[in-house]
């Protein structure tokens, strides 16, 4: 920077590049953090609503919904409108959109469970012979057969603003610092920036697990009232909170953008001498629209015509469907846009039910699965990323060298995934249940043991006989007395309990769910799971340079919108909708609310392995052989032409293609 430059970034920050790249990493944190805590809140916002893995699915995939509408008008205003006040806007709709999701915790009633800690004779939970069963309709009343759709409208809400709000983040802030940053310090700026981002989903996973280990109603209930722990299968996390908490931080890291003037001074490359300042950049100094414009001027005419922000928004409109179509004809492009569409499918599904998946299939509880996945699977993505990068920096690789990178990693991704298959625990035996078939609570658990106890149809409090039988609530293991400990204000076991046959006599159960023998297995899923994550990630960088290598020079701003608008239409948007449908299908015990169907109570472990880690897989292998075509393209035009254009570039331009992808 000149010595202008910088007094007058110390006397006003505003106009410093680099002040502006604290607050956009500042900025993408927190909206990356509000979009991780959707993620992983899906399980127990399941629970709380009674919603289907296909409804949380289409919840966290529905802020793409805004997002894909607006992408071709962001496209087209990014030169022309005052990016960071723009940018400051979409921040502020975040903050907005992250207080709508928590709403739903502030004005719909509390969460409600049976309780088994009153000690009375008439206790739901337990068998009273005799007693009449209170019919669910009864109990249903008109607020609470709405509960479910009105949380589930402002879930959509705010999802759809969320997406709205951070479509200009980005592309803005990243343009607006290639506008004004100097050509080597742009790369390293981006750099910090994508750095931040990344770690925006490690971070909210993380406090998650953190936030899912408080009660979810701790604002309304007193501590002394709350008698379930969070190893209870009925627990419910204080999900809201995390929303609460980023809405906040969107609200201050709006602020500094509107305080950014529209254009600022360029910074500049630090010359060797006073005489190797290039004309061009002191003229810069003094006004740099006008040298934005004579550059413009020195373009040929055909190439200033066909560039994006000389266009009128309808000429622009028009010529958007024009390029895609014309891009598309382009097989390398096509080819390695399905290569992304199937790689962002499965990172779209893992990142949605991965935790779900963990819970369900090892016993875990929320607040572990989420730490897990923030500590250890999300920062192996970033190192594939990175690790692309640098892969394709040091060893300057060309675009088949690149293909077969992709390639190879993506190879090995599928390999390290088919153990998936092999590690996972079995489906619990639980009374009554048929695991071959789909049920409704109070469906199949009926028998001769407990038929004089007429038991909720509703009722779910899992317990754990003596015979490692599971049963979904003390009532229908015919147990007629529980034991209550005082001190600890808890429920320690239930006893008499007639379908629980211990030596010819009724056993005892303890609360909670039977555990498994199959915790052995969760390092190496775990480990493989790392991995296959890493190695997929690997091709972020290579493909992304794929993409702008194979499409002419004036359609690369197009090709890259074409990319977003595809890649959110055809993976981002159905992905979690799709895994959340194959979850579903393996559920074996559906909870009943309202006489409809709600959360899954129970999953058939097996076939929920084998659905998930195999549409997984199926993302993988098609990725794999898209690549393998473009690895073969490239090898047959080298057949045909073996110097290929790039291979006869200068070194210089090789080595700025890792920094344009950046």
């Amino acid at each position: 920077m000149s010595a202008e430059t910088q007094e007058v970034s110390c006397v006003n920050p505003f106009r410093s590049v680099k002040f502006f790249v604290v607050c956009q990493s500042f900025l993408q944190l927190t909206q990356l953090m509000t979009s991780g805590y959707m993620k992983g809140s899906v399980s127990t916002i399941e629970k709380r609503f009674g919603f289907s893995s296909q409804t949380s699915g289409l919840v966290a995939s529905f802020n793409e919904v805004g997002n894909t509408l607006l992408i071709v008008f962001v496209s087209y205003f990014g030169s022309r409108v005052h990016r960071p006040r723009v940018i400051g806007c979409g921040a502020i709709l975040v903050s907005i959109a992250a207080f709508i999701i928590s709403l739903p915790q502030f004005i719909l009633d509390i969460y409600e469970f049976d309780r088994s800690v009153s000690g009375k004779s008439n206790s739901t939970d337990i068998c009273v012979p005799g007693q009449l069963s209170l019919p669910e309709t009864e109990q249903c009343t008109p607020q609470k057969a709405s509960e479910s759709q009105v949380a589930l409208f402002l879930l959509l809400l705010g999802q759809a603003l969320l997406g709205i709000g951070a479509v200009p983040i980005q592309p803005f802030g990243i343009s607006y610092i290639d506008d004004f940053a100097s050509k080597s310090n742009s790369p390293l700026y981006v750099g910090i920036i994508f750095a931040a981002t990344t770690l925006g989903p490690a971070i909210a996973f993380v406090l998650m697990s953190v936030m899912l280990r408080i009660y979810v109603d701790v604002d309304k209930v007193p501590t002394a009232e709350i008698q379930l722990t969070s190893n209870d299968p009925r627990w419910v996390g204080a999900w809201w909170l995390g929303f609460i908490f980023t809405s906040t931080l969107a609200a201050v890291a709006a602020i500094p953008f509107f305080f950014f003037p529209r254009m600022m001074l360029k910074e500049q490359n630090v010359p060797r001498s006073p005489t190797d300042l290039p004309r061009h950049v002191k003229f810069q100094e003094e006004d740099p629209q006008k040298v934005v414009e004579e550059s413009s001027k020195s373009l040929p005419v055909e190439e200033q015509k066909r560039r994006p922000e000389d266009l009128q928004l309808s000429e622009f409109i028009r010529m958007f469907p024009a390029v895609l179509f014309r891009n598309l004809k382009n097989p390398f492009f096509l080819i390695v846009i399905l290569a992304l569409i199937n790689v962002s499918a499965m990172i779209a599904g893992l990142g949605v039910f991965l935790g779900k998946f963990m819970e369900a299939q090892f016993s875990l509880t929320a607040p572990y699965a989420n730490m897990l996945i923030g500590a250890v699977n999300l920062p192996a993505g970033m190192l594939g990323v990175l690790l692309g990068g640098v892969i394709m920096k040091k060893f300057h690789l060309s675009l088949k060298q690149s293909t077969l990178l992709c390639v190879v990693s993506m190879g090995l991704c599928v390999l390290f995934e088919i153990p998936l298959f092999f590690l996972g625990c079995p489906t619990q035996a639980v009374a009554g249940l048929n695991t071959s078939q789909s049920s409704r609570l109070g469906e199949g658990q009926i028998s001769d043991c407990n038929h004089m106890c007429n038991c909720s149809d509703t009722a779910f409090n899992p317990i754990c006989g003596e015979d490692k039988i599971e049963y979904i609530s003390p009532c229908y293991a015919g147990c007629l007395t529980l034991h209550y400990d005082v001190s600890r204000m808890k429920v320690s076991n239930y006893s008499s309990c007639s379908c629980i046959k211990v030596n010819g006599s009724a056993g005892s159960a303890v609360p909670g769910t039977c555990s498994t023998s199959c915790s052995k297995f969760l390092t190496p899923f775990v480990a493989l799971v790392c991995i296959a994550g890493f190695l997929a990630c690997v091709i972020h960088t290579p493909s992304f340079m794929l993409i702008l290598r194979s499409v002419k020079a004036e359609d690369k701003s197009f090709a890259i919108g074409i990319q977003f608008l595809l890649l959110r239409i055809a993976a981002w948007l159905p992905a979690p909708v799709l895994n959340g449908s194959l979850i579903d299908s393996t559920c074996i015990l559906w909870q009943s609310k309202c006489r409809k169907r709600a959360a899954c109570r129970y999953y058939n472990n097996t076939a929920l392995r084998h659905s998930f880690i195999g549409i997984q897989v199926w993302f993988q292998v098609c990725c794999f052989l898209c690549l393998v075509a473009v690895y073969y393209l490239y090898h047959r035009e080298e057949q045909v032409q073996p110097r290929s254009t790039e291979e006869n570039l200068p070194d210089t331009v090789l080595e700025q293609m890792p920094e344009a992808s950046s």
